[in-house]
């Protein structure tokens, strides 16, 4: 059996987004299409029971690590998680999924009614929270996890919400080493909310540390836009650029280099070579000339 996931406590002092940085369409559908839909986008599935025509929900995947019924691991994806993570550095295992699917998503919730959803809202903030307590207690696998599964249930109409989540489950995976995916959440949680500053941030830094460093410069001053006081951006804004700087050069002088190996290898059968031709830069106009020098050595 899988370990329980204590329910987190509640600090009504602060929003869930501080807690979290504390610690780093109405179309009919038949009755089949409604469930694979359903079953798809939240792991549930609909059973009718006998006599009754009540829907009622009832858990149809094991392979996410946490039953959201019941929030205990589930035999193979709680304890194979454990199994196979071993530390924030391990590979992803195999059976994770953190696919969102969207689009299957708004054609489920076109079948819902506001209560629903809302309900579903709650459902997601709860698994949010615990996903919260799990971070900072070091499990970030497992917090992925259940901030995969709000993501699933999050009406996609609750922007807010949504923009959290996503920028929650970027730090989730930024602690798990894989930026490229971190990235991408953010970007996503940006796209809910373009003015996060949390979400620029990440982002930002996600950039700088993956050599991305004109798309982090982008960022951080987007950053000093929304906050002109903001310290680490305005650090970033000044340390960024010579470091651009000298990457361009040594790119301009790698390409320089390319170009006359190139040029050596047309000009080799005529006897000549590209020490033959000198080029001059017109400091006026910044252009350059080039000089033909037949007596250079080759």
């Amino acid at each position: 059996m899988g370990d329980k996931i204590p329910a987190p406590a509640q600090d009504t002092s602060k929003s869930d987004d501080e807690q979290f940085e504390d610690a780093q369409c109405k179309e009919e559908f038949n009755e089949r299409a409604v469930d694979e839909v359903i079953e798809k986008v939240t792991g549930l599935s609909t059973r009718k029971p006998p006599d009754t025509e009540t829907d009622v929900f009832v858990d149809c995947v094991t392979h996410t690590g946490v039953d959201p019924g019941t929030n205990k691991a589930a035999d193979d994806g709680g304890e194979s998680a454990q199994q196979n993570s071993g530390s924030d550095d391990a590979v992803e295992p195999a059976f994770e999924d953190d696919l969102v699917d969207e689009d299957s998503q708004r054609d489920y919730e076109c079948g819902l009614s506001e209560e629903e959803k809302e309900a579903n809202k709650t459902k997601a903030d709860e698994l949010k929270q615990q996903g919260n307590e799990l971070f900072k207690q070091g499990e970030h696998l497992k917090s992925l996890d259940l901030y995969t599964q709000a993501l699933r249930l999050c009406p996609l109409d609750r922007v807010e919400p949504r923009a959290i989540l996503y920028a929650n489950r970027a730090a989730a995976k930024t602690k798990l080493d894989r930026k490229r995916s971190a990235l991408d959440d953010c970007t996503k949680a940006l796209e809910y909310n373009p003015n996060y500053v949390k979400a620029l941030l990440r982002r930002a830094n996600l950039y700088e540390e993956t050599d991305k460093l004109d798309e982090s410069l982008e960022d951080y001053r987007k950053v000093l836009e929304l906050e002109p006081a903001n310290s680490e951006a305005r650090s970033a804004t000044v340390r960024l650029p010579p470091k651009i700087a000298e990457r361009n050069e040594r790119l301009k002088e790698e390409m320089m280099d390319k170009l006359k190996d190139l040029g050596n290898m047309i000009l080799r059968p005529f006897g000549l070579s590209t020490q033959n031709f000198e080029m001059k830069q017109d400091p006026q106009t910044g252009s350059y000339s080039i000089n033909f020098n037949q007596g250079a050595k080759q």
